[in-house]
């Protein structure tokens, strides 16, 4: 009786923390554009936490197009050389920072929760489907990232309902070639 307690009370909190996310004041679209670093991921959806052993680096590029959405192209260099590859178009809301895409089926918002244009960006994306889920994702325009943005990452992280043990900072890995 105990877990499903502790599952009712991790979802609730983590549908609570999810209606106080707002995205950064002043986002400007244009300055998101370019090459980032995955360096950070912390979640609670189960497919993910049981693949993280596996989880590296990876690239995404993000181009805004000229009516403000984003066009992500997202790269990870497997163990046996292979690329896994994905592309998504983020659709803009009326709210600047926050955007939205369908996966799997489900609708799935991303809100561009801090940033400083040429160092790092932290987003929280979240479905309120019927599998309610959360990621926060640190990226960054380097492979290192400063102590001080780590800990914010992770103290996010925790602040939207993640548990310590599902916060990966990610190794470094080489990059996909161009495609």
């Amino acid at each position: 009786m105990t877990f499903p307690l502790t599952l009712l009370g991790a979802l609730l909190c983590s549908l609570t923390v999810s209606s106080e996310v707002v995205p950064k004041a002043d986002f400007h679209v244009q300055e998101i554009a370019g090459k980032w670093y995955l360096l950070g991921i912390a979640t609670n959806t189960e497919g993910h936490l049981d693949d993280r052993g596996g989880m590296n680096m990876g690239t995404v590029m993000v181009i805004p197009t000229a009516d403000g959405e984003l066009e992500l192209s997202f790269a990870h260099l497997n163990s046996d050389g292979s690329c896994r590859r994905m592309n998504n178009v983020a659709k803009k809301t009326d709210v600047p920072g926050k955007f939205t895409y369908i996966r799997w089926g489900e609708m799935r918002e991303i809100y561009v929760v801090d940033m400083k244009y040429d160092e790092y960006a932290l987003i929280y994306t979240t479905s309120k489907g019927s599998n309610p889920t959360v990621f926060n994702k640190l990226y960054g325009r380097a492979v290192d990232l400063s102590a001080d943005l780590l800990e914010t990452f992770r103290q996010f992280s925790l602040e939207t309902g993640i548990l310590p043990e599902n916060i990966n900072f990610l190794p470094k890995n080489a990059e996909c070639p161009a495609a």
